[in-house]
C-alpha cells in the first residue's frame, strides 16, 4: 500500500468548519396585514376587494405585481405607468383576435405573456413577416423599433400580457376597452 504524507505540517493547516451562531441570519415572519405593503409600509394600490386599481400612475414611483395586474385586466389596453422614457401597459386579447399588424418607427417594445397562448409574427415589411413563433405563459417578446409585428390569440381564453414601450407610445391615461376603441383612437 502506498502512503502519501500530508504536504502541510500538522496542525498548522487544518480545514475545519467554523460556526458562529451569533451572526446567523434571522428570518422573521411577515404579519398577514402587511401582505399588500411595500418595504416602506405603504399599501399597494388596490381597491376594497384587494384587486389592483388599473390606471395610469404617471411619473410617481410605483411598485406592482405586474403578473397579477395583467391577469386581472379585462380591457384591450390600459396604460399602467407613463414616464418620460418608458411606458407600461396591460392588455387582454380575446380568442381569435389579434393586436393588429403595426410598426413603431422609433420605439422598442417588450411584451410578456402572462396567461394564454398565441402566435407572434415579425418582419421588416408587413408583406414579409419572416419571424413566426408560438408563445405561451411566461414567454417574452422583444420587438426592435421599425419591425412590423402582430400577436394573435390562438387559444380559447383571453390572452393576458403586458407591454413595455421605450419611449412611451400612448397618451397618458389611455384606456381602450376594445380593439375597435384602439383602432378609432389611431
Amino acid at each position: 500500500m502506498y502512503y502519501a504524507r500530508n504536504p502541510f505540517p500538522y496542525p498548522y493547516y487544518v480545514n475545519a468548519p467554523v460556526y458562529n451562531y451569533a451572526r446567523q441570519p434571522v428570518y422573521r415572519a411577515i404579519p398577514h396585514e402587511l401582505e399588500n405593503t411595500n418595504r416602506f409600509g405603504h399599501r399597494q394600490p388596490s381597491n376594497t376587494n384587494g384587486k389592483i386599481e388599473l390606471k395610469d400612475y404617471g411619473k410617481t414611483p410605483f411598485v406592482v405585481n405586474i403578473s397579477e395586474a395583467a391577469k386581472q385586466n379585462n380591457t384591450y389596453r390600459t396604460v399602467l405607468w407613463t414616464g418620460d422614457h418608458l411606458q407600461v401597459t396591460v392588455m387582454s386579447i380575446n380568442p381569435g383576435e389579434d393586436i393588429g399588424l403595426e410598426v413603431h418607427p422609433t420605439t422598442d417594445q417588450f411584451l410578456r405573456i402572462e396567461q394564454g397562448q398565441g402566435l407572434v409574427q415579425m418582419g421588416d415589411t408587413k408583406e414579409h413577416l419572416n419571424v413566426q413563433k408560438r408563445v405561451y405563459d411566461e414567454y417574452a417578446i422583444m420587438v426592435p423599433a421599425g419591425k412590423w409585428h402582430n400577436v394573435t390569440n390562438t387559444g380559447h381564453t383571453p390572452l393576458k400580457l403586458y407591454s413595455i414601450y421605450a419611449p412611451p407610445e400612448h397618451p397618458f391615461g389611455t384606456i381602450q376597452r376594445t380593439k375597435a376603441d384602439a383602432m378609432a383612437a389611431e
